[in-house]
């Protein structure tokens, strides 16, 4: 059959519904997982989906293929994604399948998948397509059952976090999939509970579900002026991803979010690894030597980032893009749900939830600017800034994830994204003058190697 290359992404599987990803692809999808789960030895697999109108067709497709592979599947229904992952541990399937578009589009949609507790991404992905256009299958017959976990994930997290005060907040699920779950959850820790588009609708009606995004953030923003609500959170489509908002309005980016969370964890887990990606404020290496840990910069990317923390075994770690990862007292899958739930439990025991969170370090710096580009462009260019480029008074220019220059006020970055055509730059100093300066260096260095780059700065 024909599949179009591009679907198969760094971390996912993603495409366009009835273009590039239809229910004869995943069904397609779906026998190589599962015959790949047979190669592993893995016999059942949890599948769940995630809100999008798509997804009882391509969930259905999908289980198919992996009953045709000889392996089992436990249907798990239409939750958030840490509730698939959730569902691997829980009912001892150790694979599980999430059928989401995350924060894409509405006419997106996909799968994230685990096997044998390994995420898939890279090459690994990559396998499932050649043994599609290899034909490299394996054949039988699985069967297909129902399992309802939401009583048991719920259950879970209420014996796990405990607030030290009931807490009055606004929750934004921006008509995802979080929003079948998110309000009973919190009310069921404690909380008081303002709801903002916690009603499932595939369309989206209202904004669009990235909390990464200051634009989809101003309904929690309005809310927490118009109500006695001290703290907002809101989530991403899928529910693994967490926005946190301030009573006074102001935006807690996750790498803030995670200094609070490694203070926490390090308490309990003295010289524990935290693990955090490129794109990270450099306020957290001090952060966490300061209180007894050991900071890990790695690679972004939700995959890749579970990867590092299963081989480290450290207890905590943190995406910019909002993933957080908790191994201490929790699984090591990212979920949003659980991290707000952690959040509160921090600052239930504060006085002021608001002046904690803006008592955390804070720096200038500019959103995520990207330079667009065709398809393999970001990754040459990078190699090239890696190879040629000379940074003058830098510190250290670290290479793990593209180029990150740190000087003594402040950091410049560049990294080809592993899933859309474009260069990420981020930029982050003592200083808008100090901002000003570092730009400068990397459009010089940019221009040397890829002259007539269209740069956003």
């Amino acid at each position: 059959m024909q599949l179009a290359p591009e679907i198969f992404k760094a971390y996912d599987i993603r495409g366009i519904i009835d273009k590039t990803l239809t229910p004869e692809v995943a069904r397609a999808i779906g026998h190589a997982l599962g015959s790949e789960a047979v190669a592993r030895g893995q016999q059942t697999i949890a599948v769940g989906r995630d809100g999008r109108l798509s997804g009882p067709a391509l969930a259905g497709a999908l289980a198919e293929g992996i009953c045709a592979a000889g392996v089992d599947v436990i249907d798990v229904g239409c939750v958030p994604t840490p509730l698939s992952y959730f569902a691997a541990f829980h009912l001892g399937t150790d694979s599980c399948v999430s059928v989401t578009g995350s924060h894409n589009p509405p006419d997106y949609n996909g799968f994230k998948m685990v096997l044998g507790g390994q995420t898939l991404f890279g090459e690994l992905i990559q396998d499932l397509r050649r043994r599609i256009e290899e034909g490299d299958l394996a054949h039988g017959t699985g069967s297909v059952r129902k399992a309802d976990i939401v009583g048991d994930y719920l259950d879970r997290v209420v014996g796990d976090v405990k607030l030290a005060r009931p807490m009055k907040i606004v929750i934004d699920c921006g008509n995802g999939v979080a929003g079948a779950i998110a309000p009973e959850l919190f009310r069921r820790l404690g909380c008081e509970v303002t709801e903002l588009f916690c009603e499932v609708d595939g369309h989206f009606p209202n904004h669009h579900p990235d909390p990464s995004k200051p634009e989809n953030l101003q309904d929690v923003v309005r809310a927490l002026a118009e109500t006695d609500a001290e703290l907002g959170l809101a989530f991403d489509g899928d529910g693994d991803r967490l926005g946190v908002v301030t009573k006074d309005g102001e935006i807690i980016y996750p790498d803030r979010q995670l200094m609070l969370f490694a203070e926490d964890v390090l308490s309990r887990v003295p010289g524990g690894q935290i693990i955090y990606d490129v794109k990270c404020t450099r306020n957290l290496a001090h952060w966490i030597r300061e209180r007894g840990g050991e900071p890990v910069m790695w690679n972004t990317g939700h995959a890749l980032v579970k990867a590092k923390l299963k081989e480290t075994g450290a207890p905590l770690a943190g995406e910019m893009s909002g993933h957080m990862f908790f191994k201490e007292r929790w699984y090591g899958f990212d979920d949003g749900l659980y991290t707000g739930a952690r959040l509160l439990e921090i600052l239930s025991a504060r006085p002021d939830a608001n002046a904690a969170l803006k008592a955390l370090p804070d720096a200038v710096s500019t959103p995520e600017l990207n330079i667009k580009m065709n398809e393999g462009e970001p990754f040459e260019l990078v190699r090239r800034l890696r190879e040629q480029a000379a940074f003058d008074g830098a510190q250290e220019v670290i290479t793990i994830d593209g180029v990150r220059v740190e000087y003594a006020d402040g950091f410049g970055l560049a990294r080809p994204s592993n899933t859309t055509p474009v260069v990420v730059l981020r930029f982050e100093a003592d200083s808008q003058e100090a901002i000003t300066r570092i730009q400068g260096a990397f459009r010089q260095a940019i221009e040397a190697v890829w002259p007539g780059a269209q740069l956003p700065f």
